[in-house]
């Protein structure tokens, strides 16, 4: 059988602000996530109530690609969870491990700009404005298009074994990396 590779992203139903501080994050509440795996071919959108599916499918996959999903997304869905995934799912934050290699953290948005020629088409303060909206659907396809960029980064990184980025002075620079 093949490699389930699942990457993931979800959006909140609150800021930071709202929480009480970014060390609450377990707080925020999700809104909505999106998952692709490799495995079945497709993307997934979890709703709130569906979040133990979503947990489920995490923990199950081969290997979970997410950006700053160690530091944000999992501390987020430990608000629903006894698990800690940062350690119950096998998982590549390719922020992180851009970090490493810069000494210095980028955005999405700035790697897949400058590799992709693709930029994100919002932020999550778009995405909590929405939820408080009801803009379900709105979030889903926001969420979705970051789930694409981050497989795309991770494919163009596995396959070229470097990326492109802008750096704070508009300058495009490229990083090494070695990914799974």
């Amino acid at each position: 059988m093949a490699q389930d590779i699942v990457y993931f992203d979800l959006e909140t139903q609150r800021s930071a602000n709202d929480a009480g501080g970014w060390d609450r994050k377990r707080d925020m509440g999700m809104s909505l996530a999106v998952t692709y795996s490799t495995a079945a071919g497709e993307y997934r959108v979890y709703p709130e109530k569906e979040v133990h599916e979503l947990v489920d499918q995490l923990v199950r996959a081969d290997l979970v690609v997410g950006f700053n999903v160690l530091n944000f997304d999992y501390e987020v869905l430990a608000g629903y969870t006894v698990l800690d995934l940062s350690h119950a799912a096998r998982t590549l934050d390719l922020m992180v491990e851009v970090q490493k290699k810069l000494g210095h953290r980028l955005s999405l948005d700035s790697i897949a700009s400058a590799t992709l020629g693709v930029g994100k088409t919002g932020d999550g303060l778009d995405a909590i404005r929405w939820w408080r909206e009801g803009r379900m659907l709105d979030i889903a396809e926001y969420c979705c298009f970051d789930v694409k960029c981050t497989k795309l980064v991770h494919e163009h990184g596995v396959i070229h074994k470097k990326l492109q980025y802008v750096d704070k002075f508009q300058n495009r620079q490229s990083v090494e990396v070695d990914w799974p």
